[in-house]
């Protein structure tokens, strides 16, 4: 989605990183697989999280190997793969090709036309099996779009809406025992990343005048102390939510990405802007 959802690797042991690494190549692989060469093009960290998560939760058989692609043709390099990928891997396909639309609507951004073209067919393969999470997808997109056409100066119903489609889309499909959990898990870090892309992306939307709701509140004397505040309220919700589930696969591998990878471009932007002397907003 937006690239947010990522480890801090400075917090986490070699061997580990090696883990979350094999389980992104294995990501990428079932992409290729079942996508071809533009589908694994759109992988994401974002995604590899859920990957992650629901192979932690339901512990399927794990498929190991060693092997080149076209990403890396000079060395071998472990991957992991199992069942849940697949549902992942056509997850990504689906809000990539749906980035792409929505760059070319906003930007008439050539390149996402031609990206998209080039996934139509691996995004009507999944609106096919998916069709309530495409669906899910496609009105969440009208709905940003409403609100930015009309002007939303309210932080909240966009914030809102994406936590609402993360959230059906971190529900492992025919599985009703932890769809609670997984979708408030989803709906908190959805709400944060809404947030997140917000905030990063407020000073050059205000140089360029474009669409953001947190432009009304940038000159208020608390800004900095309100959106660190809301961004950890919406954290907790996916921490707390995290936590009732029964995790202990790659539980440290979550957890960082949970309690600290998932700040590392606000700490980013913190440095940044206290060597500036000034917030840049």
């Amino acid at each position: 989605m937006f690239g947010y959802i990522v480890t801090n690797p400075s917090a986490l042991p070699e061997d580990r990183q090696r883990r979350f690494r094999a389980m992104y190549c294995g990501l990428c692989r079932t992409l290729r697989a079942r996508h071809g060469l533009a589908g694994s093009a759109t992988l994401s960290y974002d995604l590899t999280f859920l990957a992650v998560l629901l192979n932690a939760l339901y512990e399927p058989e794990e498929i190991s190997g060693r092997e080149r692609c076209a990403a890396h043709p000079a060395k071998k390099h472990d991957y992991v793969t199992s069942e849940v990928m697949e549902y992942v891997a056509d997850m990504n396909v689906a809000l990539a090709y749906h980035k792409c639309r929505d760059n070319w609507i906003d930007d008439r951004d050539l390149l996402a036309a031609g990206e998209g073209a080039l996934l139509r067919r691996a995004y009507d393969r999944v609106a096919r099996s998916y069709p309530d999470r495409c669906a899910a997808i496609e009105a969440w997109l009208d709905e940003i779009h409403a609100l930015e056409a009309a002007n939303c100066e309210e932080i909240d119903p966009p914030v809102n809406a994406t936590g609402r489609l993360l959230g059906e889309l971190f529900v492992y499909p025919g599985d009703d025992t932890w769809a609670d959990g997984l979708r408030a898990v989803g709906d908190g870090l959805g709400r944060f990343v809404y947030f997140m892309d917000a905030y990063d992306d407020l000073p050059e939307d205000a140089r360029k005048g474009r669409y953001n709701p947190l432009k009304p509140l940038r000159d208020r004397e608390d800004y900095e102390a309100l959106c660190e505040s809301a961004m950890m309220m919406m954290v907790a919700d996916a921490t707390d939510a995290f936590e009732q589930l029964p995790i202990v696969r790659d539980a440290d591998i979550l957890r960082n990405v949970l309690y600290s990878g998932i700040w590392s471009k606000y700490a980013y932007l913190q440095k940044k802007r206290n060597a500036q002397g000034k917030g840049a907003r």
